[in-house]
């Protein structure tokens, strides 16, 4: 066991199962600097109340990696990211299982309350993790990854990659740098 497992349990099945369809509050502040958007909590996310907290999530090292954070938080520690101009919401609040357990239409639904909480708490960037949802939350068929060209409730939006540990297409360290330059457009 590691030090994280002895101190953060695993949330038994039967937590998890009862997590399914369950809202995660978004950790927001009016003024941020970057409003990160993830898809939607995963069971285990909802389970222990933390956004991104299935171990094999790469959000958090890739956070710091893009030197977002001193150091790599624990999930259990987002109530910290605020004080650091960072938060975290969801396109689609209810938990599930996976990501393509949603419906396009809770996809648009869910673009659209993002970007009444964009114009009502006024980051100053928006980041949405995972190209296609955003893609089809938005309309944006052939957006890609990096800086789009249309502003969210007046802030710029960056697409970055899904974090997730089943997004192989991406490996710590290109997440990192995904993350990065997101880093260096804020400046």
């Amino acid at each position: 066991m590691t030090p994280a497992t002895r101190r953060y349990p695993r949330p038994t099945k039967e937590q998890l199962a009862a997590a399914a369809d369950t809202l995660l509050p978004d950790v927001i502040a009016p003024g941020l600097d970057v409003l990160f958007v993830g898809i939607n909590p995963g069971l285990w996310s909802a389970a222990t109340g933390w956004h991104f907290a299935r171990p094999g999530n790469r959000f958090w090292p890739a956070l710091h990696r893009g030197g977002f954070t001193p150091r790599r938080l624990h999930p259990s520690e987002q109530d910290e990211l605020p004080r650091l101009g960072l938060g975290i919401t969801n396109l689609v609040a209810r938990a599930t299982a996976r990501a393509d357990e949603l419906t396009p239409a809770e996809l648009v639904a869910g673009a659209a309350e993002l970007t009444g909480k964009v114009e009502r708490y006024r980051p100053r960037w928006v980041a949405v993790v995972g190209v296609t949802a955003y893609r089809i939350g938005f309309a944006r068929p052939k957006a890609g990854f990096g800086p789009q060209p249309e502003p969210l409730g007046g802030a710029p939006l960056w697409v970055l990659p899904n974090p997730s540990g089943l997004n192989a297409h991406f490996t710590p360290e290109t997440l990192g740098a995904a993350f990065a330059g997101l880093r260096a457009a804020i400046g």
